[in-house]
């Protein structure tokens, strides 16, 4: 079953702007990279806070993807924004998931 993690971070110096920046820049290939990735995304919810969601293969792959996320945030945050809390689950509703079209015969 697919899983996700969505992460909330709070931005303690600098802009959101410069947070994407960081984040399609390092962890965007961190993930793309990394076993079971499906799909990344990062959304400004405060004008200080931000939710990053991920949707992994495996849970396990999504736990590993906390402990990559949490390595990279940091040595590469520069104390610009904080992990508030971290959540991984279990996807009961995907539709962003399409099984191929049957093939015509």
């Amino acid at each position: 079953m697919r899983c996700t993690r969505v992460a909330l971070y709070d931005i303690t110096t600098g802009t959101f702007d410069e947070v994407v920046s960081e984040a399609k820049s390092g962890m965007v290939p961190l993930f793309k990279d990394s076993n079971g990735f499906v799909s990344y995304g990062v959304a400004q919810i405060e004008k200080d806070a931000f939710v990053s969601i991920s949707t992994w293969e495996t849970r396990e792959q999504a736990d590993a993807a906390a402990a990559k996320a949490a390595d990279w945030v940091k040595a590469n945050s520069r104390n610009r924004f904080t992990l508030r809390d971290n959540y991984v689950g279990d996807l009961a509703i995907d539709t962003g998931h399409r099984e191929p079209a049957p093939t015509a015969m």
